[in-house]
């Protein structure tokens, strides 16, 4: 168990505040330049696309009472049903429909003003810069244009497993084994994709167990992306990290050293499971990766619905 001292000291070794100046709202997104896109590029071989986004409905990740307050499964009705834009027999007729959803339902990323630790957020912003208008600051928003090389970091296989069994940590030393073991290295400005496998429990239709217990980062992982300069990291899990955490007394400590330290957004709820399987069959495991999140102003969460090309 880490104390709360030495949690102190591993975020001085990851602090990104002011690296950008003062009013920076990126984080490590500032890695991805347009060099680093470009190179990207070169990771399309085969074409192949894959969508890593769960579907959106009422039976997603969400259950009452052990979700987040308040965070439900979208709930998509219709407006309007075959309505007729006239009285012409001839007219033509439109359907619509409404979606009521959090923003972090289903697979999304964590805008950096997600979490606050000690009453600061990102590069010193005030807490207090969510308001009931929501992310004054930080919002999702700020995030932009997100496309980069992306990268598999497939631990599930690295340890010959398909799904990492419950409180697996991946820590920073089982994060360099399977980069060195699939013979890419993790190079700034990437968006690194961890696989534990867990996202196989959703998709056969078992939530409570795709919630409890979750193979998950450790608090030490982190230091990994900060050395290797990553633009953002995901998972296929729902909290990133382990719960409890191995921290004295600090229940997210992988979301403290990422979102308000590193400046680094997170993504949760991804669908790695054919991408990876893809990337083991020819032992190529980086991708051109989209995975712009949707422009909801303020919002401390973003839906997306990423897409690797390989």
């Amino acid at each position: 168990m880490l104390s709360v001292a030495e949690f102190d000291t591993l975020a001085e070794r990851v602090d990104n505040w002011k690296r950008w100046g003062a009013d920076d709202q990126l984080g490590t997104l500032n890695f991805i330049t347009p060099e680093v896109v470009r190179k990207a590029s070169a990771s399309v071989v085969t074409g192949e696309t894959f969508s890593l986004s769960m579907s959106l409905s009422l039976d997603g990740p969400q259950q009452s009472g052990t979700s987040v307050p308040g965070r439900i499964n979208p709930v998509r009705t219709m407006l309007t049903i075959n309505a007729p834009m006239s009285d012409s027999p001839d007219s033509v007729a439109y359907s619509d429909d409404i979606v009521v959803t959090p923003t972090q339902a289903g697979t999304h990323w964590d805008a950096l003003s997600h979490c606050s630790h000690r009453g600061l957020m990102y590069n010193g912003v005030p807490a207090d810069a969510v308001d009931a208008s929501g992310a004054t600051r930080l919002g999702i928003e700020a995030a932009g244009t997100i496309v980069s090389r992306g990268i598999l970091l497939d631990v599930a296989r690295h340890q010959g497993v398909d799904r990492l069994p419950g409180r697996f940590a991946v820590t920073r030393a089982v994060l360099e084994a399977v980069e060195e073991a699939q013979g890419t290295p993790v190079e700034e400005g990437d968006i690194v994709l961890v696989r534990t496998g867990q996202v196989s429990h959703f998709l056969a239709g078992d939530v409570p167990s795709y919630r409890r217990p979750v193979p998950a980062l450790d608090y030490d992982a982190p230091l990994f992306l900060h050395e290797r300069r990553a633009a953002a990291a995901a998972i296929d899990n729902m909290p990133m990290e382990l719960l409890p955490s191995n921290v004295e007394d600090v229940m997210l400590p992988v979301h403290i050293l990422c979102l308000v330290m590193m400046g680094m957004i997170q993504g949760q709820n991804w669908v790695l499971e054919d991408l990876a399987a893809a990337c083991d069959r020819d032992r190529r495991y980086t991708f051109l990766l989209d995975a712009t999140p949707e422009r909801f102003l303020r919002s401390t969460g973003g839906m997306v619905n990423p897409v690797a090309i390989r």
